[in-house]
């Protein structure tokens, strides 16, 4: 398929469901660069981090939810080409959330495939998954003949959800439009690799919080195991260039849409293994340490599923941000310890797509993105440094202050072994807290020059762990 790279956007007016996400924001901008109309975001925030420059380059940002099919069909009115990008339920917490999941991804789909036959779309354009048709057992240089993975079978309700709905939205092409005669529904589905790129939300910031936290000491496979990628922008243009494959009235093929109806696989066309090729890289860059264990995928699906366990059992509470989102899920050790990769060939082919970007150039761009955020944000010592700091200093204040507690006599008696006397630990927790407070001081003063924005962050992190926090602070200034 050849065609002019506006085709079918200029003069068009677009919707795009989940619009103020990570990969919806850069496919709003992509279509107005490129001369659309009319560019419509749909979503249930209010803002995000790029809420600011979609409405600079005049995105109509309107908040709604897939789910409620009354504000839906007000968005989509009178729009040619839709992109159903809105999901729930990719990665952390969400993916236990069953019920919101089905809302959205499920009965969200059906609403706007109803209101699409009702208002006269003529084209959409959905946004699927590998595990349509992944589910656990190894694929090598896969297509789109390879059959939907058995429904029952899945191991998460996303990866479920998300291929009913693909087989919906691939079923409903065709279909005549409830109120326009002689309009016609058009679909087709792009199923993505892992997305990756500067800013993205989803696996990122989770995957770079726990290294941070020093839980991120171990690797899911043998490193053989090869998965795909695809970069943000790749995905934008194979997006753009599905929506042209549906177009109706190309010369010699009217009537007859080469995408109608297909499911294109899409990546950056280098499998790769996940932690030597992304995730060693972006935690060097970092200065976070780097996996140093391995386990087998069958040891990784028992601790993810301790953890699914853990997590159902808080489920009352799992939208309360004091519960911390699962380290691990199973759908999550299918994805990074089994092999399975896919061909783009038939995008290429019918679509045109060719990946823009290479996947070193994504991942140059996409640490140089994490290292001026890391400058901008700041540094903390991982975990263990945390509980052993705030444990030992508690510790310190309960045996030289406190009267004794009969489960704790046992630390008492340590502390009085060590210390000799309460004397001794009284003077010693003074000590200890105006050394801290002297280094928080000190901390405070210089980084009003080196680091003002996070100036009173480090007094009161350097204050609570002492010498741990003004070491990496003095690493910061040498480096500014």
């Amino acid at each position: 398929m050849h065609l002019s790279e506006n085709e079918g956007i200029e003069g068009n007016r677009f919707v795009v469901t989940g619009g103020l996400g990570f990969v919806g924001a850069a496919l709003c901008l992509e279509l107005v660069r490129r001369g659309a109309e009319e560019v419509r975001s749909f979503d249930t925030r209010s803002c995000s981090p790029w809420s600011l420059d979609l409405q600079k380059n005049g995105v109509r940002c309107i908040r709604g939810d897939v789910s409620q099919k009354t504000n839906l069909k007000e968005a989509l009115k009178g729009a040619n080409c839709v992109f159903h990008l809105a999901s729930y339920g990719m990665s952390g917490k969400e993916m236990l959330q069953a019920s919101r999941i089905d809302e959205v991804n499920l009965n969200g789909t059906c609403n706007v495939l109803d209101v699409c036959h009702e208002v006269g779309i003529k084209r959409l354009v959905y946004v699927s998954t590998y595990n349509v048709v992944f589910g656990g057992k190894e694929i090598v240089n896969g297509n789109e003949s390879l059959p939907y993975y058995p429904i029952d079978d899945h191991v998460d309700p996303y990866g479920r959800s998300k291929s009913i709905a693909e087989q919906l939205v691939l079923k409903s092409n065709g279909g005549s439009s409830k109120k326009k005669s002689g309009v016609r529904l058009y679909t087709c589905a792009i199923r993505p690799a892992a997305i990756y790129g500067p800013g993205e939300q989803r696996h990122f910031p989770r995957i770079l919080s726990l290294a941070q936290m020093g839980l991120a000491f171990f690797k899911v496979g043998d490193a053989n195991v090869k998965t795909d990628w695809v970069y943000v922008d790749n995905l934008v243009l194979a997006l753009i260039l599905a929506s042209m494959g549906l177009l109706d009235d190309i010369p010699g093929r009217k009537g007859h849409p080469i995408a109608a109806g297909q499911a294109y696989f899409i990546s950056d066309g280098s499998p790769v293994n996940s932690f030597n090729s992304i995730i060693n890289p972006l935690f060097k860059s970092l200065d976070y340490d780097v996996p140093k264990f391995t386990i087998s995928v069958k040891h990784a699906l028992l601790m993810s599923q301790i953890c699914w366990f853990v997590c159902m059992l808080l489920y009352p509470w799992l939208n309360h941000s004091w519960v911390p989102g699962p380290l691990l899920l199973p759908a999550e050790v299918y994805k990074i310890g089994v092999t399975h990769y896919f061909s783009y060939l038939k995008a290429k082919e019918e679509l045109g797509y060719i990946p823009m970007i290479s996947p070193r150039e994504g991942l140059a761009k996409t640490i140089a993105y994490w290292k001026d955020r890391k400058r901008r944000e700041l540094d903390r010592p991982n975990i263990f440094i945390w509980i052993y700091v705030i444990f030992g200093m508690t510790g310190l204040f309960y045996t030289a202050f406190l009267p004794t507690f009969w489960p704790l006599r046992w630390l008492n008696s340590l502390a009085l072994f060590i210390f000799r006397s309460v004397w001794n630990l009284r003077f010693t927790f003074y000590l200890a807290v105006l050394l801290h407070l002297g280094e928080a001081i000190y901390v405070w003063f210089r980084a009003r020059r080196v680091d003002p924005a996070n100036a009173t962050g480090w007094f009161w992190q350097t204050f609570i762990l002492g010498f741990t926090s003004m070491k990496l602070f003095i690493k910061r200034a040498k480096q500014a």
